[in-house]
């Protein structure tokens, strides 16, 4: 009679609880564990595989989609070169010369302070392999450096882009580089910042360019090696420097010095 109870008591407790087969370990043969393990593995992979595949098919309709919203191109075109491996921002393909544009993206981070305005955007040419490096605000330059670029065998480059509240509370929103100063005294002010140390003795050469209205200081120092041009933009001081050593200035001047000249803010 108490087996007839205890047996009533169990049927009506899985009745009420339709998942106790699934959740409860019902003691059996270590063969059919194993087996239902399998059977259990085997249908997980199975939803895997189904899941994967429905994220595929989903990404590929919404490819297709904006295709058909007049997206350029191909969607998985669009996609596929968005994720290019190595590709860097901004950087253009080489020329039938092998050089390449580099033009500052608009959307790169940086501003070097809250309330500042977007850096208005530079442009340089460099030669097939050089790639852009990360910035560390250890070097000199500090936290203003905006860019380096380098080729362990040439040389390297880098932007400092400073605001011009630094030298002057006057000088407005839309400055030009002969109101902060004339060539020698930007380069004694500012050069320290580029190499480091001070510039008396050092300057070589001085030239002032100009391209579409606006003036560039260009200076060349020796010791150390470097090509500095300068010039300014909206709030903004722009300081631009090629550097190497001995053998690559040696070796490689004639293309150290168009990277030096290339050097625009657009």
């Amino acid at each position: 009679m108490g087996t007839a109870v205890q047996c009533i008591s169990r049927l009506s407790w899985k009745n009420n609880h339709p998942h106790f087969q699934s959740h409860v370990l019902v003691s059996q043969p270590a063969s059919d564990k194993v087996q239902s393990r399998i059977i259990r593995a085997a249908a997980i992979a199975k939803d895997d595989e189904m899941n994967r595949r429905a994220v595929i098919a989903s990404g590929v309709a919404l490819l297709s989609s904006a295709a058909g919203f007049g997206f350029p191109g191909n969607g998985l075109a669009v996609i596929k070169q968005g994720l290019l491996a190595g590709r860097i921002p901004g950087l253009s393909e080489p020329d039938e010369q092998g050089w390449r544009t580099y033009q500052r993206p608009d959307d790169k981070s940086g501003g070097h302070g809250v309330g500042w305005s977007p850096i208005i955007p530079y442009a340089f040419s460099v030669p097939q392999n050089w790639e852009e490096v990360p910035v560390s605000i250890a070097d000199l330059g500090g936290t203003e450096i905006d860019l380096r670029f380098a080729n362990p065998k040439q040389g390297r480059v880098s932007v400092i882009v400073a605001p011009v509240l630094r030298f002057s509370d006057n000088l407005g929103d839309n400055t030009t580089i002969e109101q902060i100063g004339t060539p020698e005294k930007v380069i004694s002010a500012f050069g320290p910042e580029v190499i480091g140390q001070n510039v008396e003795g050092k300057v070589l050469s001085s030239n002032v360019a100009e391209h579409s209205g606006r003036k560039y200081y260009q200076f060349e120092l020796e010791p150390p090696h470097v090509l500095i041009t300068a010039t300014a933009a909206g709030n903004r001081l722009y300081l631009f420097s090629v550097t190497g050593n001995g053998l690559q200035w040696k070796k490689h001047y004639k293309d150290l010095k168009r990277i030096s000249d290339s050097f625009r803010v657009v």
